[in-house]
Protein backbone atom coordinates (compact mmCIF):
# COMPACT_ATOMS: atom_id res chain seq x y z
CA UNK A 1 0.00 0.00 0.00
CA UNK A 2 1.09 3.58 -1.01
CA UNK A 3 1.59 6.41 1.41
CA UNK A 4 -0.71 8.28 -0.32
CA UNK A 5 -3.62 5.22 0.64
CA UNK A 6 -2.30 4.75 4.06
CA UNK A 7 -2.90 9.00 4.34
CA UNK A 8 -6.09 8.63 3.34
CA UNK A 9 -7.49 5.82 4.95
CA UNK A 10 -6.06 7.61 8.14
CA UNK A 11 -7.94 10.53 7.22
CA UNK A 12 -11.03 8.77 6.94
CA UNK A 13 -10.68 6.81 10.25
CA UNK A 14 -10.57 10.25 11.92
CA UNK A 15 -13.06 11.22 10.37
CA UNK A 16 -15.76 8.39 10.74
CA UNK A 17 -18.69 8.06 12.15
CA UNK A 18 -19.34 5.33 14.87
CA UNK A 19 -20.80 2.71 13.35
CA UNK A 20 -24.31 1.14 15.08
CA UNK A 21 -25.55 -1.97 15.47
CA UNK A 22 -28.59 -3.37 17.66
CA UNK A 23 -28.13 -7.43 18.31
CA UNK A 24 -31.13 -9.67 16.28
CA UNK A 25 -30.95 -11.76 19.49
CA UNK A 26 -29.30 -13.09 22.53
CA UNK A 27 -27.31 -16.49 23.51
CA UNK A 28 -29.35 -18.27 26.36
CA UNK A 29 -27.11 -20.96 28.24
CA UNK A 30 -25.41 -21.94 31.56
CA UNK A 31 -22.21 -20.24 30.82
CA UNK A 32 -22.07 -17.29 32.89
CA UNK A 33 -18.47 -16.06 32.86
CA UNK A 34 -15.59 -16.18 29.99
CA UNK A 35 -13.22 -19.41 30.33
CA UNK A 36 -11.62 -21.48 28.47
CA UNK A 37 -13.40 -24.68 28.48
CA UNK A 38 -14.75 -27.19 25.96
CA UNK A 39 -16.92 -24.98 24.00
CA UNK A 40 -17.91 -27.90 21.82
CA UNK A 41 -19.67 -29.61 24.17
CA UNK A 42 -22.29 -26.63 25.15
CA UNK A 43 -25.26 -26.27 23.64
CA UNK A 44 -27.34 -22.82 23.29
CA UNK A 45 -30.21 -21.32 22.18
CA UNK A 46 -29.86 -18.31 20.24
CA UNK A 47 -33.63 -16.37 20.52
CA UNK A 48 -33.98 -14.12 18.13
CA UNK A 49 -36.60 -11.12 18.43
CA UNK A 50 -39.77 -11.84 16.84
CA UNK A 51 -39.61 -9.08 13.97
CA UNK A 52 -36.25 -11.81 12.68
CA UNK A 53 -38.52 -15.30 12.71
CA UNK A 54 -39.43 -15.02 8.84
CA UNK A 55 -35.73 -13.81 8.15
CA UNK A 56 -35.28 -17.78 9.35
CA UNK A 57 -36.86 -19.64 6.52
CA UNK A 58 -34.82 -22.38 4.94
CA UNK A 59 -31.98 -21.86 7.25
CA UNK A 60 -33.08 -25.69 8.71
CA UNK A 61 -31.44 -26.54 5.39
CA UNK A 62 -28.43 -26.46 6.54
CA UNK A 63 -26.22 -28.54 8.94
CA UNK A 64 -23.82 -25.31 10.38
CA UNK A 65 -24.35 -21.52 10.63
CA UNK A 66 -21.95 -19.09 11.51
CA UNK A 67 -23.14 -16.64 14.31
CA UNK A 68 -21.82 -13.33 14.90
CA UNK A 69 -21.93 -12.15 18.53
CA UNK A 70 -20.56 -9.39 20.41
CA UNK A 71 -18.14 -10.10 23.14
CA UNK A 72 -20.32 -7.87 25.62
CA UNK A 73 -18.09 -8.83 28.92
CA UNK A 74 -14.62 -7.71 27.47
CA UNK A 75 -13.50 -4.39 29.23
CA UNK A 76 -10.15 -4.39 27.83
CA UNK A 77 -8.55 -3.96 24.47
CA UNK A 78 -4.54 -5.46 23.94
CA UNK A 79 -2.04 -5.98 21.35
CA UNK A 80 -0.51 -8.39 21.62
CA UNK A 81 -1.85 -12.28 23.72
CA UNK A 82 -1.42 -15.64 24.66
CA UNK A 83 -3.49 -17.86 23.31
CA UNK A 84 -5.58 -18.94 25.71
CA UNK A 85 -3.29 -17.95 28.64
CA UNK A 86 -0.85 -21.18 27.64
CA UNK A 87 2.33 -19.48 27.95
CA UNK A 88 4.45 -22.58 27.98
CA UNK A 89 2.17 -24.03 25.00
CA UNK A 90 2.00 -21.11 22.94
CA UNK A 91 3.62 -17.93 21.83
CA UNK A 92 2.52 -15.05 22.43
CA UNK A 93 1.05 -13.16 18.91
CA UNK A 94 -0.87 -9.75 17.93
CA UNK A 95 -4.42 -9.52 18.51
CA UNK A 96 -5.56 -9.93 14.69
CA UNK A 97 -3.30 -13.38 15.01
CA UNK A 98 -5.30 -15.34 17.22
CA UNK A 99 -9.36 -15.66 18.70
CA UNK A 100 -8.99 -13.99 21.19
CA UNK A 101 -11.53 -11.49 22.82
CA UNK A 102 -9.77 -8.27 23.54
CA UNK A 103 -9.79 -6.56 20.74
CA UNK A 104 -10.47 -3.32 19.19
CA UNK A 105 -13.74 -4.25 18.41
CA UNK A 106 -15.01 -7.26 20.11
CA UNK A 107 -16.93 -9.18 17.46
CA UNK A 108 -16.68 -13.20 17.24
CA UNK A 109 -18.04 -15.46 14.73
CA UNK A 110 -17.94 -18.54 15.29
CA UNK A 111 -19.62 -22.12 13.04
CA UNK A 112 -21.22 -24.21 15.02
CA UNK A 113 -23.61 -27.46 14.12
CA UNK A 114 -27.49 -26.32 14.00
CA UNK A 115 -29.51 -28.92 15.90
CA UNK A 116 -32.91 -27.26 15.44
CA UNK A 117 -35.29 -24.06 15.11
CA UNK A 118 -38.12 -23.63 16.83
CA UNK A 119 -40.00 -20.79 16.08
CA UNK A 120 -37.41 -17.79 16.86
CA UNK A 121 -35.20 -19.92 18.70
CA UNK A 122 -32.41 -21.76 17.21
CA UNK A 123 -30.40 -24.42 18.78
CA UNK A 124 -26.90 -24.75 18.34
CA UNK A 125 -23.50 -26.66 19.89
CA UNK A 126 -20.49 -25.24 20.37
CA UNK A 127 -21.08 -21.81 20.63
CA UNK A 128 -18.29 -19.83 22.64
CA UNK A 129 -20.32 -17.08 23.79
CA UNK A 130 -21.54 -16.57 27.34
CA UNK A 131 -25.16 -16.31 28.47
CA UNK A 132 -27.19 -13.36 27.42
CA UNK A 133 -24.37 -12.61 24.68
CA UNK A 134 -25.74 -10.14 22.01
CA UNK A 135 -25.99 -12.05 18.96
CA UNK A 136 -25.40 -9.37 15.86
CA UNK A 137 -25.91 -11.90 12.91
CA UNK A 138 -26.16 -15.40 11.28
CA UNK A 139 -24.86 -16.70 8.21
CA UNK A 140 -25.63 -20.27 6.47
CA UNK A 141 -22.25 -22.41 6.76
CA UNK A 142 -21.87 -22.65 3.24
CA UNK A 143 -18.52 -24.91 1.62
CA UNK A 144 -17.64 -22.81 -1.15
CA UNK A 145 -16.65 -20.08 0.96
CA UNK A 146 -16.07 -21.73 4.20
CA UNK A 147 -14.53 -24.65 5.82
CA UNK A 148 -15.43 -27.44 8.52
CA UNK A 149 -13.20 -29.68 10.67
CA UNK A 150 -14.17 -32.07 13.74
CA UNK A 151 -10.60 -32.52 15.40
CA UNK A 152 -7.09 -30.84 14.84
CA UNK A 153 -5.90 -34.08 13.02
CA UNK A 154 -8.88 -33.61 10.41
CA UNK A 155 -7.75 -30.20 9.84
CA UNK A 156 -3.85 -31.38 9.72
CA UNK A 157 -5.18 -34.29 6.97
CA UNK A 158 -7.97 -32.17 4.51
CA UNK A 159 -5.91 -28.41 4.56
CA UNK A 160 -4.71 -27.59 1.19
CA UNK A 161 -1.28 -27.15 0.50
CA UNK A 162 -1.87 -22.78 -0.24
CA UNK A 163 -3.71 -22.72 3.45
CA UNK A 164 -0.70 -21.72 6.37
CA UNK A 165 -1.06 -21.85 10.06
CA UNK A 166 1.16 -21.61 12.52
CA UNK A 167 1.68 -24.92 14.29
CA UNK A 168 0.90 -23.86 17.85
CA UNK A 169 -2.82 -23.31 16.71
CA UNK A 170 -3.32 -27.48 17.26
CA UNK A 171 -2.09 -26.88 20.87
CA UNK A 172 -4.95 -24.67 21.62
CA UNK A 173 -8.63 -26.51 22.91
CA UNK A 174 -11.11 -26.02 20.49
Amino acid sequence: MNNKTMRSIDAYAANADAIQMNPIGFVSNEIIEPAYIEWKKTTSQIVLHDRYVDSLDSLVDYSHVMIVFWMHQVCITKERHVPQGKYDVVPEVGMFACRCPHRPNPIACTTVPLLGIDGNVLTVKGLDAVDATPVIDIKPYTPQYDFICDTNDDVKKLICNNVRLPEWIFRLTY
